[in-house]
């Protein structure tokens, strides 16, 4: 009895130490996935770590399993989204043995939307489509021009073709990368009717192989990192891999494996979390291939790039992390009048003093209808005031500010300029309800908030200290988690493939769990390590995104393996949240921040700090520490000199204490209700119901007026109101609002070319007797003189063309300066609406101003800060004032 006695207490204690043994070795785990610290485990699919530098993978992507016979597609003229409203698409369910679609008239309304079918399309399965296009030739024949939907004329002399847009791959809903895609129509022997044929659910057999990692390159002269957790160490080395594969050379870093050159915004977010460390001199080298003209270029971007994109000051943050490391004086000379000619420039263009703000697109979320509402174009994306750039251009001018101190230069306007910023960002963006703050300002002349939260933006006011510590604790154990990370916004956007939105960014995700890391939150920390070191470990590579929903790396519009800013935040977790490391002036701080399942012992050896090489080991976890010896010696702080030389033994203790802060969102991924088209009937707004509609919100001139279950709304103002309509679900999210619905009374024009010399070019569609050209020779000021009968406030934009280039890149924006009765009242924005398409019209942007009973004077004219990016071509067609009195 006795020994039977001891037998079972002898398995129950084996098997006991076998789940204890089993539970030290998760790292994390949840219902979709598990992080071992030798595995990853997601269903079926399984990595393992054979050594350090070497992989196995059995991953399977699921996308080709489940591709819908549901296909909802339209039809484009000049691949822009101009033959149906928004929320209006073409569908078909492909039939088994079906490869041919009926003809779809273009512009035609679609039959209402069916379920999806419970079967799936097979893979590399050839399917043609076909419109009939006559409505678009009768039109041009007849009046020269095709009138879309939304009043909109394409002049036949611009038309460049047909094409197909879809959501099912090969299909995309990027509009203005069709022809790339190759999805342009082509004539059939009967004039009236193109068609195109695809091949749907594409699939490659390579990737239903095993893989495997072995290291191919010499990283012994890398820093070395060894841990307790093997997973960890094999993808830091897997990361310095394709770092250095990523070298090109002219000693640049390359974006990505699909991408080669340097992009301003990811080689900036790339230097900050690694690469200053890692190759200080090639990311200088980086870093002087985005100046021009002494300033930091813009990539191409929005409508011709800056000031529609706006964020080129993440090269300061670069710029700055650089000198912090090397405390290179060449450099910072180098480096001040470039961030110094910039900020001046932005300050007169994109300062916006009513909010404290600066203007512009999402930093990184640079796909208008990925993170915007559909009716937003390029000038609304202009004035609009996004978290993420306006934290960005506040770090900028701090840092400008400590520049110039070290110049011994007066660093008072910098340092206030960055107050307002910050000011304005916690006035106008901080939402209280929901304990962090929010996307962007939106609208055209009154904007209202969009309350999506926005991950890069929300991590970098921590990292950057706009939020306070109550704030940033509360952003961190508040905003929404999905199973696979932090999704770029959050809810997502109906009806938008998967790329910014509903999308995962690992080096989003990175920043994410450095600010969790600042903050102390050990429960969004674990979660976002898992984020990073499930996709790279199933992946074998740092891809740039991936599906939120899945976790897949394949679905999203566009991604790459061995994406730059991606590996850099695989690098940064050991250095900026293991490891701890702060660079300053001074020297190099470590507060290493290791959640109690990475516990153990970690080196980081042969690691190059100026002078000095360090091996660092830290024992233990937590966020505190409990010991420092430096060289043998007991130290007070954690801390190394900025004139240290030689080597240097750095040992930590931590002291295993509890983090000060826990709880984390996590919660399904989610849809908002689509963007609410409304419309001027006489003296009402009205709207179509919407299924998914709890109610809906009605602002008036950019604030809330009243919330209502009704589709009407009538407008009791005789002078002027504008409304923005949004749909709220029962779940309390709520969607972006419509496109303003404006009442006023009939606007002035005022003709160009009563005022310069009309010009002579072939275009079309213009207002009264013809157009004048802008351009760096041509019309460099205009001065319009026009009387009003009583004094007030009224709005002024100008109806323009700019065929320089596409909606969505390139880098000829027009710029011109506007002064009113003698007052500087900031820029005209005029960005590109298509390529060589002239004849296309539309509204700068608007300015509120006060004009006075009597003759008033507008004047138009080029200044030296109206540079765009290209400098050569600064280009539009201008056709009217327009002029709207609203008190």
């Amino acid at each position: 009895m006795i020994k039977k006695l001891v037998l079972i207490i002898s398995l129950t204690v084996f098997f006991s130490c076998q789940k204890e043994q089993k539970n030290n070795d998760e790292l994390y785990k949840s219902n979709a996935f598990t992080i071992y610290k030798d595995k990853v485990v997601q269903g079926e699919n399984a990595m393992e770590v054979v050594s350090p530098t070497h992989l196995k993978s059995n991953y399977r992507s699921p996308a080709s399993k489940t591709f819908s016979r549901l296909v909802k597609f339209k039809f484009s003229i000049n691949e822009k989204d101009n033959e149906l409203a928004p929320g209006a698409d073409h569908w078909v369910i492909i039939g088994e043995n079906e490869h041919e679609s009926e003809v779809v008239t273009f512009g035609a309304k679609p039959k209402p939307m069916p379920d999806n079918p419970t079967t799936y399309l097979p893979t590399n399965y050839t399917y043609t489509f076909k419109v009939d296009v006559s409505p678009v030739l009768k039109q041009f024949e007849e009046k020269g021009f095709y009138q879309t939907f939304n009043g909109t004329k394409v002049a036949k002399a611009d038309f460049k073709g047909f094409y197909i847009a879809g959501g099912a791959e090969p299909l995309t809903w990027d509009f203005v990368n069709l022809d790339n895609q190759g999805l342009k129509l082509q004539p059939t022997d009967n004039k009236n009717i193109y068609s195109i044929t695809i091949t749907l659910n594409p699939y490659n057999e390579a990737d239903a192989q095993d893989k495997e990692w072995k290291i191919s390159e010499d990283i012994s002269n890398r820093p070395q990192y060894v841990s307790n957790q093997p997973i960890v160490d094999a993808l830091f080395n897997l990361s310095l891999e394709e770092a250095i594969k990523n070298i090109e050379p002219d000693r640049t870093l390359r974006t990505g494996a699909k991408w080669g050159g340097v992009w301003t915004r990811d080689v900036s977010y790339s230097i900050l979390l690694a690469f200053a460390y890692h190759e200080p001199e090639v990311a200088k080298i980086s870093l002087r291939k985005k100046v021009k003209r002494g300033r930091i270029i813009q990539d191409t971007g929005s409508g011709g790039a800056w000031p529609v994109s706006s964020d080129r000051t993440t090269w300061c943050l670069a710029a700055w992390e650089i000198y912090k490391l090397t405390g290179d004086k060449a450099w910072l000379n180098e480096v001040y009048p470039i961030i110094k000619n910039t900020l001046e420039d932005d300050y007169k263009t994109i300062y916006d003093k009513r909010f404290g703000m600066y203007s512009g697109e999402s930093s990184f979320l640079d796909w208008r209808e990925q993170t915007y509402p559909k009716w937003m174009d390029n000038r609304d994306i202009y004035v609009s005031h996004n978290l993420g750039t306006n934290v960005v251009h506040y770090q900028a001018h701090k840092i400008l500010a400590a520049m110039a101190k070290l110049k011994g230069e007066d660093a008072t306007v910098y340092n206030q300029r960055a107050a307002n910023i910050k000011k304005g960002i916690n006035d106008y963006l901080w939402m209280k309800d929901k304990g962090y703050y929010a996307q962007f300002l939106y609208g055209r002349e009154n904007l209202i908030l969009s309350p999506r939260y926005e991950a890069l933006g929300e991590a970098l006011a921590i990292l950057f200290e706009v939020a306070d510590d109550t704030q940033a604790a509360s952003i961190i154990s508040k905003s929404p988690m999905t199973a696979f990370g932090a999704t770029c916004i959050y809810p997502q956007i109906p009806d938008i493939p998967p790329y910014h939105n509903n999308g995962i960014w690992p080096f989003v995700q990175s920043y994410w769990n450095w600010a969790a890391a600042k903050t102390g939150n050990e429960d969004v920390l674990n979660h976002g390590l898992a984020s990073i070191y499930r996709a790279a470990g199933l992946f074998l590579t740092n891809y740039e995104n991936m599906v939120a929903e899945t976790g897949d790396f394949l679905g999203t519009e566009i991604n790459s393996h061995r994406m730059l800013w991606s590996m850099a935040g695989n690098l940064a977790m050991v250095h900026r949240v293991f490891m701890g490391m702060k660079f300053t002036t001074e020297g190099l701080a470590f507060n290493p921040v290791i959640p109690s399942a990475y516990d153990g012992e970690r080196t980081l050896s042969n690691f190059k700090y100026r002078n000095a090489t360090l091996n660092i080991n830290i024992k233990g976890h937590g966020t505190k520490i409990k010991s420092v010896r430096i060289d043998g010696k007991t130290q007070d702080k954690a801390f190394i000199e900025h004139d240290a030389s030689g080597t240097h033994e750095i040992f930590i203790e931590m002291a295993n204490n509890d983090f000060p802060n826990k709880g984390i969102n996590k919660v399904e991924n989610h849809f908002t209700p689509t963007t609410v088209l409304a419309k001027k009937e006489g003296d009402w707004v009205k709207w179509q119901a919407m299924n998914t509609a709890k109610e809906y919100r009605i602002y008036k001139n950019g604030s809330f007026l009243k919330t209502t279950t009704q589709t009407e709304f009538k407008n009791d103002e005789d002078l002027y109101a504008s409304y923005m309509i949004s749909a709220v679900d029962t779940q309390g999210y709520e969607g972006f609002a419509s496109e303003p619905v404006v009442f006023a009374k009939e606007a002035r024009t005022i003709e160009a070319e009563e005022f310069a010399v009309s010009s002579s070019l072939p275009y079309s569609n213009y207002s009264g007797n013809g157009f004048v050209e802008l351009s760096l020779h041509k019309n460099k000021e205009i001065v319009f003189t026009f009387e009003i009968e009583k004094d007030g406030t009224y709005l002024l934009d100008f109806q323009y063309s700019n065929g320089s280039g596409p909606w969505n890149t390139n880098n000829k924006c027009a710029i011109r300066s506007l002064t009113v009765n003698d007052n500087f009242e900031g820029v005209i924005v005029m960005p590109q609406r298509g390529k060589d398409e002239w004849s296309d019209w539309g509204f700068s942007n608007i300015h509120q101003v006060p004009l006075k009973s009597g003759i008033n004077t507008v004047k138009v004219h080029f200044e030296d800060w109206n540079n765009n990016m290209n400098v050569d071509v600064n280009t539009a067609m201008l056709d009217y004032l327009r002029v709207i009195q609203i008190k």
